[in-house]
């Protein structure tokens, strides 16, 4: 039998992190904006940028802050930034959402349907949001059953380096129905550490913060309101990478 191999997915959110990941060559690009916060849906212009890299580029669809519960509005327009994704040529979208608990099977459905009305070849990831249901168990079940193709987990922990067990015992559980894909806290350090837990990808940022150059602090969060951003570094990446891969 040969070594399984683990994919490697970098998330990124500027055209700087395209041009790493062109570099870097990870097996698909989680396409963001505004990670520090968990992720926001990026523009259409950075989402064009990266299909014409070539990058395999699925799209975090997540129409705002806070948690998964969305109401008709959210959805709406959740719904119809998945369809102009797969338009402008994504090869996946990423989504979550959750009612009472479990996972929001309604809203699960209709991406379903949207990535299988434009494109069957579309692949369709359920995100973190996983991570905050009451039984990761049951809810992996259900997505099996809706037909998602991977799950991003941490196995309910802050890093999935803490969470080796749930995430070996996730993967026993899909037992290949799902791709059980881990994220969360990923550095070189731990990369292969996860990775050895069979799950079939994982899932970094590989993150540095940029010191801007503006003395004026905007927004009203203290948190995100200041000069200095995030970007990708192609030294971490690449380190990652090769720690998946070997």
């Amino acid at each position: 039998m040969g070594r399984v191999v683990t994919a490697f997915e970098l998330a990124i959110q500027d055209a700087a992190g395209i041009a790493v990941a062109t570099r870097v060559r990870p097996e698909r690009v989680e396409l963001a904006s505004a990670l520090a916060t968990g992720g926001l849906s990026p523009s259409i212009g950075l989402l064009r940028a990266a299909v014409a890299a070539g990058l395999a580029v699925h799209v975090l669809l997540r129409p705002r802050l806070g948690d998964f519960e969305y109401d008709t509005a959210d959805r709406a327009v959740l719904l119809a930034d998945a369809r102009e994704a797969i338009r402008a040529g994504a090869a996946g979208i990423v989504v979550g959402g959750t009612r009472d608990g479990s996972v929001d099977i309604d809203l699960v459905r209709a991406a379903l349907d949207v990535a299988g009305c434009i494109d069957e070849g579309v692949e369709v990831t359920f995100h973190r949001a996983f991570d905050t249901v009451t039984d990761r168990s049951a809810a992996l079940d259900t997505l099996t059953d809706l037909g998602v193709t991977r799950i991003l987990t941490s196995g309910g922990a802050e890093s999935a380096a803490d969470a080796l067990d749930e995430l070996r015992a996730l993967v026993r559980r899909a037992s290949g129905s799902v791709q059980i894909m881990a994220g969360a806290g990923v550095d070189p350090t731990t990369a292969a550490v996860i990775a050895a837990t069979g799950v079939d990808a994982v899932h970094a940022s590989a993150k540095r913060v940029v010191d801007g150059s503006s003395t004026l602090s905007l927004g009203s969060d203290p948190r995100h309101g200041s000069a200095a951003y995030e970007t990708t570094d192609e030294a971490t990446a690449a380190a990652i990478r090769d720690a998946v891969r070997n």
